[in-house]
């Protein structure tokens, strides 16, 4: 069984071909980074101009690349939100016109359900399991208790850890996108000469909170000469880092430990953070639970996880109607 995978959620265009023999057997992403980088940040109007461009051309590609024809396939899996609904709406009209076209099945992927079946793409689930699912739109943990069957434990009350990694940066002087230019620059921090809040790590409840830590990082720059020296944007990324993983790291733990878990797993953007990928797979070696990292490649938004996620519920017998339609927001829900 084949399955063509889209993904227009936000601004990477993403075509993917899975196929239950072989597995991915091609994931092409065009990234929309230089396009996005002058105003710090993703434009939606923008974004979804560039998918309408991109789309189809890629799709082409990637068939032609394989030697297939629509009629090859047995599915398109689309991603239906959560995400920018323009560019959404991209990649869900382009899926329905293909799949009603060809005479194939259609099937709507939840955003968060992609990025955690991504690790399923790096090696074999252990379950149940734990999931950290955080990016620049979500910090939130997911336990998953078989494919299709998940529970949402808890969330961010305010930001997401991507989005306090992107705004530390761009205080910084740092370049878009964020996450990985904090990433680069603790490397060279040095450890002691600041301390920021770990948000809520008393709280029994699965929450986090970053909108505070934001504050006191502005705060600790605005305390120093202008401009800030190397030196100091190091240290300051580096105690960035620090906090924001160790309150992720805890409440990871803290959810497989409560819901007696057997595995933990990272999923999303900042996934690709190393520093949260040595804590994790430390904390995780230390409490007896199975931990593999994403590979890169998966971590950011792709169509892969969204053509396996795809192929997943089509071998369960699921599909959607001609009337799926997209949505901005939503929490993750079974469907086994």
């Amino acid at each position: 069984m084949r399955v063509l995978g889209i993904e227009t959620s936000c601004d990477d265009t993403s075509v993917a071909l899975y196929d239950e023999a072989r597995g991915v057997v091609a994931n092409l992403v065009s990234s929309q980074l230089d396009l996005h980088e002058p105003f710090g940040g993703v434009v939606p109007e923008l974004a979804s101009r560039a998918h309408l461009v991109n789309l189809l051309p890629m799709i082409d590609h990637l068939l032609a690349r394989q030697s297939l024809r629509l009629r090859d396939l047995d599915g398109v899996a689309v991603t239906a939100g959560p995400g920018l609904i323009g560019a959404l709406l991209v990649g869900l009209s382009t899926a329905k016109a293909i799949a009603f076209g060809a005479g194939l099945k259609l099937i709507g992927v939840h955003h968060i359900e992609g990025h955690i079946l991504a690790n399923a793409l790096s090696g074999p689930l252990v379950l149940p399991a734990a999931v950290l699912v955080v990016s620049g739109g979500h910090t939130e943990v997911v336990m998953m208790e078989a494919v299709g069957r998940y529970e949402r434990l808890g969330a961010t009350l305010d930001d997401a850890a991507g989005e306090a990694f992107d705004k530390t940066a761009q205080l910084l002087g740092l370049p878009y996108p964020g996450g990985p230019a904090i990433d680069r620059a603790a490397e060279g921090g040095r450890s002691g000469r600041f301390r920021f809040p770990r948000p809520m790590l008393d709280d029994a409840r699965v929450v986090f909170s970053f909108s505070g830590l934001k504050t006191a990082v502005r705060l600790a720059a605005a305390g120093l000469p202008r401009p800030l020296s190397p030196e100091d944007v190091a240290d300051l990324a580096r105690e960035t880092q620090e906090a924001i993983v160790e309150v992720l790291v805890a409440r990871l733990l803290q959810a497989a430990r409560q819901r007696r878990a057997r595995a933990v797993y990272l999923a999303g953007g900042v996934a690709a953070n190393r520093r949260l990928r040595a804590a994790t797979a430390a904390a995780a070696r230390d409490a007896g639970l199975h931990f593999l990292p994403l590979q890169p490649a998966y971590c950011t938004d792709n169509a892969a996880m969204i053509a396996y996620a795809g192929w997943c519920r089509l071998a369960h017998g699921q599909a959607d109607g001609w009337d799926l339609d997209s949505f901005a927001r939503a929490p993750v829900v079974s469907w086994r």
